[in-house]
């Protein structure tokens, strides 16, 4: 609202009663008159801005004041507008319609000059503290929001930076984490369409995709002579390999502040991300729905990179290739829900792993035919 707004209209069908109140404010405020619903209605649609309270008969022809108010309910003019009903035939039953449509009050006919000036002094000034109060609310609101996604963007570089690490050490391009990012994303996104059970919101997915960078940190803790091992790893070489789940547990547990759910989706994922469906994961051989729905997401975008990518051990499979080792079950059992997304996603996962070099993922993530979340 407008502090600089001071025009009244006044509804009523009787010209004495809109003259008399036209009198009492003249002096102090612009005031429109109207003289049935109708009319009424129209100067409230043409000129809502201007507005700032309606005195409303009760009983007019054509609408009644309900009807205005109902009217000015549907199109949030109450929300700007304080209303003032005027009446002499008021019942319980049309007061408590009345203020249920938002009636800031009800004056009775006849009606004194001097109560009815100061009660529209005090519901106007009520209605100006009141918008002052909303637009610092959205202000300190939009405030807080800027600095949550600078705190947001933040987070996410130190999270980048960090397991860019791990890839660094690994003598990989650092297109890894990239990937399996932008996979997490696209196999979240088809899990929300096709398996309304999980009901991920925007910033779930958002912090998911996130923690999903986190998967190999503890990596960091492998010896050279095992990460870097150009050859089959030993028997007890891959045992200590497979303790990158648990020693990036540790690692998170030391930087831990508070329980959060973006420290649960790093834990899970972290920690979990080479279980298998049929429980013959590890590090704890888990089984079924007992692996967290995010770390079975990350698990199945982390190895379809793995299998397309270049590995100091290995030269990359086509993605067709690839894709059908997943399928049959070369690389592990992955739950059924996971592989019918995967499998909806393939035109997708073959597009952007052979057409796009992941430079640039939020152009891509827009580029792409991805199904509404």
């Amino acid at each position: 609202m407008d502090s600089e707004k001071k025009t009244l209209l006044i509804a009523d069908d009787a010209e004495l009663n809109r003259e008399i109140l036209k009198q009492i404010f003249e002096g102090q405020f612009n005031v429109l008159e109207a003289e049935d619903g109708e009319q009424t209605i129209k100067i409230l649609d043409e000129r809502t801005n201007e507005i700032s309270l309606l005195f409303l008969d009760l009983v007019m022809p054509g609408k009644s004041g309900l009807e205005v108010m109902k009217h000015m309910h549907e199109k949030g003019y109450m929300n700007t507008i304080p209303v003032i009903m005027i009446t002499g035939e008021a019942t319980a039953e049309t007061d408590e319609k009345a203020y249920e449509y938002g009636a800031s009050d009800i004056i009775y006919k006849p009606f004194d000059a001097k109560v009815i000036r100061r009660r529209t002094l005090n519901i106007l000034e009520l209605f100006e503290n009141r918008f002052h109060m909303e637009r610092k609310l959205e202000k300190r609101t939009k405030e807080l929001m800027e600095s949550r996604i600078k705190l947001e963007k933040s987070n996410e570089f130190l999270i980048n930076a960090l397991s860019s690490v791990v890839e660094f050490r690994s003598l990989e391009s650092g297109e890894h984490i990239k990937r399996v990012k932008f996979f997490t994303r696209i196999f979240l996104t088809y899990l929300n369409k096709f398996y309304p059970e999980y009901n991920f919101s925007k910033e779930q997915i958002n912090l998911i995709v996130n923690a999903s960078a986190l998967h190999d940190i503890g990596k960091i803790a492998i010896p050279d002579s095992i990460l870097l091992k150009p050859a089959k790893l030993t028997k007890d070489e891959f045992e200590e390999m497979k303790k990158h789940t648990t020693y990036g547990c540790e690692i998170l547990e030391r930087f831990k502040q508070e329980d959060s759910e973006f420290y649960r989706y790093c834990y899970d994922i972290c920690r979990y991300h080479h279980e298998r469906y049929d429980g013959n994961g590890y590090p704890d051989r888990k089984k079924g729905e007992e692996i967290p729905i995010w770390a079975q997401v990350v698990s199945i975008a982390d190895v379809f990179d793995a299998l397309i990518s270049m590995r100091v051990y290995k030269t990359p499979y086509a993605t067709d290739t690839a894709f059908q080792m997943i399928l049959d079950g070369e690389c592990g059992i992955f739950s059924p829900k996971i592989l019918d997304c995967f499998q909806m996603a393939k035109g997708i996962l073959l597009e952007t792993s052979e057409k796009f070099s992941f430079a640039d993922y939020d152009s891509i993530d827009k580029a792409m035919d991805m199904p509404d979340q």
